[in-house]
């Protein structure tokens, strides 16, 4: 025979509810899971809980625990004191149906938002192969079992209802720094998605999310800050930048009509035949319409010369060069006015 432990458990629906209190047996070694079930077997048949597993891993029962959110067949009754009175109440993020029960479905809604793995073309299932480090990486996020524990905790998502539409939250940001990280995914534009229409921006890395994580994942330190760094580099790095616009050899080769960075450019006269600095420079103004300015396009610079590896010399790197024109353009003059500055959750290119 156990001992008699306090209760308290929320009761209601989307009108509304209050906490009820309850007595009941505790035994050695069980779990606030198997005290509900015991209301639910002699005093509270009507009440609601979402569980399956009951081994931690399948994510079910999120509830939040004297004020944390957690599983509840992973918190062991020997964590509380004796005299100490539990109260079990569901995840606040998310809408109440009943009683435990909540309605996540705001998740599988961004699940739906994010592009899968797109494997190459030319390699046939079965066929992948990737170094060992490659899949250590990756498999600590596909630990995840989504009880969107961390989802509740954001608080991005749970103090700023008008940010869900534009904000995914860490569940599906670590989803995306595994597919960005995975050396067999051939899509691109994760780092860009994850900026404008994942909302990355908006997490401070609070790290809640990695502290309620029952599958300890580290999800701020190795897939957010990463994804983070990752967009950043792209787009306002000023080296990755320069890098970026600088003729290499390797784009030579390139097919005609090959897009980079999603825009189409025109064929290149004379292929695989520019192996001089003017016939290089000519080359390069067949790609003249990828614009240094997002609103105009740019001349064609200069095509520094390279060696027979394909590279250029250090004194590239270090003589004096022209400064790198203004993403703004010439005609922006700062401070900005108030009126040209939005706050809001910027639209993808394409939709301006």
């Amino acid at each position: 025979m156990g001992e008699q432990r306090n209760f308290r458990v929320w009761r209601g629906d989307d009108n509304g509810g209050q906490l009820e209190d309850f007595q009941v047996e505790v035994n050695d070694g069980e779990v606030v899971l198997d005290i509900i079930h015991r209301l639910q077997a002699t005093q509270a048949p009507d009440l609601a809980v979402r569980w399956n597993c009951k081994a931690g891993k399948c994510g079910s029962c999120s509830m939040e625990i004297n004020g944390k959110p957690r599983l509840g067949c992973m918190t062991r009754m020997s964590t509380f004191a004796p005299e100490e009175t539990v109260t079990v109440t569901p995840l606040r993020t998310f809408p109440v149906i009943r009683d435990l029960v909540t309605d996540v479905s705001f998740n599988y809604q961004k699940a739906r938002e994010l592009p899968a793995f797109a494997p190459p073309a030319d390699v046939a299932p079965g066929e992948y192969r990737m170094q060992q480090i490659d899949v250590e990486r990756s498999q600590e996020f596909r630990k995840c079992i989504e009880c969107f524990l961390c989802q509740n905790v954001c608080h991005v998502i749970r103090d700023h209802e008008d940010n869900k539409q534009a904000f995914s939250g860490p569940r599906f940001f670590i989803r995306a720094a595994e597919l960005d990280m995975h050396p067999l995914d051939t899509r691109t534009d994760r780092k860009d998605a994850a900026v404008e229409e994942q909302g990355i921006g908006y997490c401070n890395i609070t790290k809640c999310c990695t502290e309620v994580c029952p599958e300890h994942i580290k999800i701020t330190d190795n897939a957010i800050i990463p994804m983070k760094e990752r967009a950043v580099d792209r787009r306002y790095d000023p080296i990755a930048w320069l890098g970026s616009k600088i003729f290499r050899r390797e784009q030579l080769d390139k097919p005609a009509g090959y897009a980079t960075a999603g825009v189409a450019t025109a064929p290149r006269p004379n292929a695989g035949t520019a192996d001089t600095p003017v016939e290089q420079a000519a080359a390069h103004g067949a790609q003249g319409d990828i614009s240094a300015n997002w609103h105009r396009e740019a001349a064609a610079g200069h095509a520094a010369p390279v060696g027979p590896d394909g590279k250029l010399p250090v004194t590239e790197f270090t003589g004096q060069l022209a400064g790198a024109q203004s993403p703004f353009g010439d005609d922006v003059e700062f401070p900005m006015p108030a009126t040209d500055i939005n706050y809001q959750h910027p639209n993808r290119p394409d939709e301006h």
